[in-house]
């Protein structure tokens, strides 16, 4: 992510110049959503040896000149635009197998299954999207965390156990043999910094009112409950 005063436009604008760093930038925070939900579109089809193409593919629509980079409409949200984009190149990719062949042998694409699943496509794109901005959020509390006092780096690690090893706080008491009670309170002020963190990744990506961007994190945490 860039500096905080910047947001997914900023390093947009840069990478649609040629910036070789904001587009790297782009193309490191966007992959894992985008390869996510291209995995998902094509997981039934025979055709996941096109998937690092296809990959590759939108971030060449993104940096090409006269691309989308250059067509984005700034100031709205930017995973709908990442959206389009991807959807769009998996239906080129499907056209061109469909026209690549008179006969489609069995379990080759069929467009209109892809269609009839786009409602449930849409929602993987949006879960892979939460995934990628909360890790981004962890990522940003972590960083913090390492210039700070060994009490925030251990509520960074508090989260991952809680969350990620999916321990209750009284277990993790027991294995730091720390007090339950407290570890809760540092257990609320770990969840408290990780919000900020997330506060700040939401307004980089989705720039709006300080009520648009708390609205974003909690439809970016439905979408993951």
């Amino acid at each position: 992510m860039a500096q905080p005063e910047s947001t997914c436009w900023t390093v947009i604008q840069a990478a649609a110049a040629g910036s070789p760093v904001d587009r790297d930038a782009f193309a490191r925070c966007y992959s894992p959503v985008v390869r996510a939900y291209l995995a998902a579109r094509w997981c039934s089809f025979p055709r996941l040896a096109d998937l690092d193409d296809a990959v590759q593919e939108v971030f060449v629509e993104c940096f090409k000149r006269n691309g989308v980079l250059d067509k984005a409409e700034r100031g709205r949200g930017f995973r709908p635009f990442v959206y389009g984009v991807v959807r769009h190149v998996a239906r080129r990719f499907e056209a061109g197998r469909h026209r690549a062949r008179e006969q489609p042998p069995p379990g080759d694409f069929d467009l209109e299954q892809v269609a009839e699943e786009e409602t449930s496509l849409s929602r993987a794109f949006d879960r892979a999207w939460a995934k990628a901005l909360l890790r981004e959020a962890a990522r940003v509390q972590e960083e913090r965390a390492r210039g700070q006092d060994e009490a925030a780096r251990q509520r960074v690690e508090l989260l991952r156990l809680r969350f990620h090893d999916g321990l209750p706080i009284r277990a993790i008491a027991a294995r730091w043999q720390v007090d339950a009670a407290a570890l809760h309170h540092a257990y609320a002020r770990a969840r408290k910094e990780f919000k900020a963190a997330l506060l700040e990744v939401v307004a980089f990506h989705h720039p709006g009112t300080a009520a648009e961007i708390e609205q974003e994190c909690a439809n970016l945490l439905a979408l993951l409950g």
